[in-house]
């Protein structure tokens, strides 16, 4: 999957649904990451020495492979991670509000 995703740029997706017993509110959020072209012993290394088997995407941006091979990205930091916690504060403040 990492050799896919290297040299291209990929989109983050999370979807949030809020219930209440009286309101439901859902959004989402997308994140494009730009990986810059990785080595094959760069990934090697990445998945002996961080054993990312337990990512969604294959990758923690919070990781070694984040910190060298993300070239940008555009959107929420926190989506990649996996949940867009800033925007997520908002809908909650504004789901009590109403």
């Amino acid at each position: 999957m990492l050799s896919k995703l290297s040299g291209n740029m990929h989109t983050v997706s999370t979807g949030v649904c809020l219930v209440s017993r009286n309101k439901y509110r859902e959004f989402y959020v997308n994140t494009d990451v730009y990986f810059r072209k990785l080595k094959d012993e760069e990934i090697a290394y990445y998945v002996e020495t961080w054993r990312p088997f337990d990512k969604a995407g294959a990758y923690g941006i919070q990781e070694w492979i984040g910190y060298v091979g993300v070239d940008r990205i555009e959107g929420s930091y926190f989506n990649v991670m996996g949940l867009p916690v800033q925007r997520l504060y908002c809908e909650l403040c504004s789901f009590v509000g109403s």
